[in-house]
């Protein structure tokens, strides 16, 4: 299988000191879908943030043989869509259109091609018709489309969420579950909602206090009880 992502020793520490990750290996494949799952404060979503040089961290992170690093980093995050735990974080726009077309526009697309993409974006998170509502009146189900409809607009060859079901009502958190299994691209989803891990993801990744634990089968990680208590999650049953 072909390498989309390899990280070798990677280290980031915040500026108060506190260590975030703790040399972490990883090789994620084309087409995988990979959970990484942890406590909070294990690092989920600081791992995130390296992939597309939000933050720059001692180690190597490649995507797709790039070094993430300024002169790659266009290129980089046009593969790599990031996709924030609050929406709020992602919508800024007056509009839903010019939110979802953002990125198409800063890319230098022209007119018809930004709405060609934007279209094909909300088809996809089936938002069509919310073109000129207001993000900051629909609901967080229907801003959490949106924020990935953004993402998408974009043509991403690597989709990463941040706790992509948090603060969801079951009907959305499982409405979203069936969309980004239709999503065809390589899939990164940090998560501690176990059901969501073992729904959308053949592989596992246990992080806590910054290190890999664990990496292997979701079911496998998913049913070692003791592991998952040892490293704060509580056991996954009758799923």
């Amino acid at each position: 299988m072909k390498e989309v992502i390899k990280i070798e020793k990677l280290s980031f520490s915040y500026p108060d000191g506190r260590q975030a990750l703790k040399e972490v290996n990883l090789t994620i494949y084309q087409g995988e879908s990979v959970a990484i799952i942890g406590p909070n404060g294990a690092g989920k979503s600081t791992l995130l943030l390296c992939l597309n040089g939000i933050h720059y961290s001692n180690g190597s992170v490649n995507i797709f043989g790039m070094k993430v690093e300024g002169k790659n980093l266009r290129q980089i995050r046009s593969k790599v869509g990031l996709v924030f735990q609050e929406p709020d974080d992602q919508l800024f726009s007056p509009t839903v259109f010019d939110d979802v077309a953002f990125g198409s526009i800063n890319m230098g697309c022209d007119k018809s091609e930004v709405h060609q993409k934007v279209a094909q974006a909300l088809e996809w998170v089936g938002m069509v018709g919310f073109e000129p509502r207001s993000p900051h009146h629909l609901s967080v189900g229907e801003k959490k489309r949106i924020a990935i409809a953004t993402v998408l607009s974009m043509n991403p060859e690597i989709l990463v969420l941040d706790e992509p079901t948090s603060n969801l009502d079951p009907r959305g958190k499982w409405s979203l579950v069936a969309l980004l299994r239709e999503l065809p691209m390589t899939k990164i989803i940090a998560t501690h909602d176990l059901e969501i891990a073992k729904a959308l993801c053949q592989r596992a990744i246990l992080l806590d206090e910054g290190r890999v634990v664990a990496d292997g089968s979701t079911e496998g990680i998913l049913s070692d009880t003791p592991l998952l208590e040892a490293h704060g999650l509580a056991s996954l049953r009758k799923v």
